[in-house]
């Protein structure tokens, strides 16, 4: 009986582990499951026999996939990912994806109903007390998210027709990478095959997103967040300043939203990489830090900054009215 109750624990296991992700060989899946090759093959054949759609890649690499139709195989779920999957959902009853809102307050509904008492609980409590005000920001189609998504997982390149900030429309392919979502926008990082570079794209302005068909090796892995990071706060301006801020990284981090301005540590130094069409601004943003700090570049900066403290001089009366008067 023991036998019989581990044998379904594993089946279950190796069900989730091949919903995770669309690949896998005998190899890792032993591995993981803690069990030999021969197991694995044994294990395969029986949900197999139980009607799920595993398949045998017999690819270069080989191994096992689960495949479409059949029997639907059971959402496997750890009590962290339910609350996730819950807070996610919390999130897109909010608006952000076009006609997703409703379809999302129905599942999270449905959601709660299923979880355990102790989980559900938490996951009210957060609801409760959580308000997510709704915005005017662009809104994504579910079409484009999805199929974007798709072909994340899949690692499958794809054409789409792409509107820039300034309105010009031109024809892309790329092999998409991560998707990233920020100050309440998706973009897509990808290798963008026409320019041979890395791009992030805004979901809200591509059109037409179409699998082609080509798979694609992840040979890297750029900082998809990091890249969306900077080509929002700082790629975008006219004016991209570097300051060294007398900080650490974590005091800095808590001073600038991502949306405004990078933070790294380089040499032993933390750098801020912000950007902005005026130099004024930029000069008024960082007098109020609550730090020192150093603009390197550009010029036109540090001669913004130097000008702001002067004028803040001037306008302290009690620095006019010289030492030992009354403040």
């Amino acid at each position: 009986m023991t036998f019989v109750q581990s044998s379904s624990a594993r089946l279950l296991e190796l069900l989730s582990l091949l919903q995770t992700r669309p690949h896998w060989n005998a190899a890792e899946l032993a591995e993981r499951l803690g069990i030999t090759e021969r197991t694995v093959r044994r294990d395969v054949t029986r949900l197999r026999e139980l009607g799920y759609p595993v398949v045998a890649d017999a690819g270069r690499a080989g191994g096992y996939q689960l495949g479409r139709g059949g029997v639907l195989p059971p959402l496997l779920l750890t009590d962290d990912e339910s609350v996730a999957v819950a807070i996610g959902l919390r999130v897109a009853a909010s608006g952000g994806v076009a006609g997703y809102d409703e379809a999302a307050v129905a599942a999270l509904a449905k959601l709660e109903q299923m979880l355990p008492a102790p989980l559900r609980e938490r996951v009210l409590a957060l609801n409760a007390a959580t308000v997510l005000p709704r915005t005017a920001g662009p809104v994504v189609d579910p079409d484009v998210l999805l199929t974007i998504a798709q072909a994340c997982r899949r690692s499958e390149r794809i054409r789409f027709g792409y509107r820039d900030g300034a309105g010009n429309v031109s024809e892309r392919r790329a092999e998409p990478y991560d998707l990233v979502n920020a100050d309440r926008r998706w973009y897509l990082v990808a290798r963008d095959l026409d320019r041979q570079d890395w791009r992030t794209f805004r979901l809200d302005r591509m059109s037409g997103p179409a699998l082609t068909g080509h798979r694609f090796v992840r040979s890297e892995e750029p900082d998809a967040a990091a890249m969306v990071a900077h080509g929002v706060a700082v790629a975008p301006y006219r004016w991209q300043a570097e300051v060294v801020a007398r900080a650490t990284v974590a005091e800095v981090a808590a001073a600038i939203s991502p949306t405004v301005g990078t933070v790294e540590e380089v040499g032993g130094e933390v750098v801020i990489h912000i950007g902005a069409n005026e130099v004024d601004w930029l000069a008024g943003y960082l007098a109020g830090l609550p730090f020192d700090f150093e603009v390197r570049s550009p010029r036109e900066a540090r001669a913004a900054v130097r000008a702001l403290g002067r004028r803040l001089q001037r306008s302290n009366p009690a620095r006019r009215a010289g030492p030992g008067a009354p403040s």
